[in-house]
């Protein structure tokens, strides 16, 4: 009697130690999947998350609210919300920030550099505050029609025109630094007709003389006055 006493407990408590564990092994698989709203919703973009690099100038400068604009959700398309009248912000060195955050890759540093880029060229006196600034766009704009990302370049392409619609021939002492991205990516297909489009833009904002700086580069280029 004694000895069945004593095997019984022991037989119950092996039995015991697998169920205890099984409802917890599960836990951590789903503690690591993502939540889909991660990838969607800006707010839970930590542009210092991954630590295997570090962030870029503007996603560093985004972070720390040095950008006065954020990006608002609509229900059909989003848009900007500034946190002052975009007419009181100096282009100095805001511009140049927004030009260098077209290069960006990640949501929603896209958005906001590409549509902060072009409202503030939008403004009334857009003109006279981006002239001066013209020596250090430029440059940052060919990185961006430098990169390898085809939506990088892309937003490049759309911002050249834009500026381009502002200073006018000013641009022209500048458009040599520009067109050899150009000329290199119009061997794609699927760029050439956009490229196209953006010279002879180029061309309507600049005037003849644009036309005679295109052709050096681009000696296949037709111009719209021909």
């Amino acid at each position: 009697m004694s000895s069945s006493i004593q095997i019984k407990p022991k037989t119950a408590i092996q039995k015991s130690k697998p169920s205890s564990t099984l409802p917890c092994s599960p836990e951590p698989s789903i503690k690591l999947q993502p939540k889909p709203s991660d990838k969607l919703n800006p707010k839970t973009i930590d542009p210092f998350g991954d630590h295997s690099r570090a962030p870029s100038a503007f996603a560093a400068i985004y972070a720390k609210g040095g950008i006065p604009c954020r990006l608002m959700h609509g229900a059909v398309k989003h848009r900007l919300q500034w946190e002052c009248l975009p007419e009181t912000v100096p282009f100095d060195p805001l511009l140049i920030t927004l030009a260098e955050g077209l290069r960006e890759t990640k949501h929603p540093y896209t958005f906001v550099s590409k549509e902060g880029f072009k409202e503030l060229l939008m403004l009334e006196d857009a003109t006279g505050k981006a002239v001066p600034l013209l020596p250090r766009l430029v440059p940052v704009l060919k990185a961006a029609l430098a990169h390898s990302d085809d939506e990088v370049f892309e937003r490049g392409l759309d911002a050249l025109v834009q500026l381009s619609a502002v200073v006018g021939s000013s641009l022209n002492d500048h458009l040599k630094l520009l067109l050899t991205n150009l000329s290199r990516r119009l061997m794609d297909k699927k760029f050439k007709e956009k490229i196209t489009v953006a010279l002879q833009k180029l061309e309507q904002y600049g005037g003849k003389a644009t036309v005679a700086i295109i052709k050096l580069k681009i000696p296949t280029y037709c111009s719209i006055s021909s």
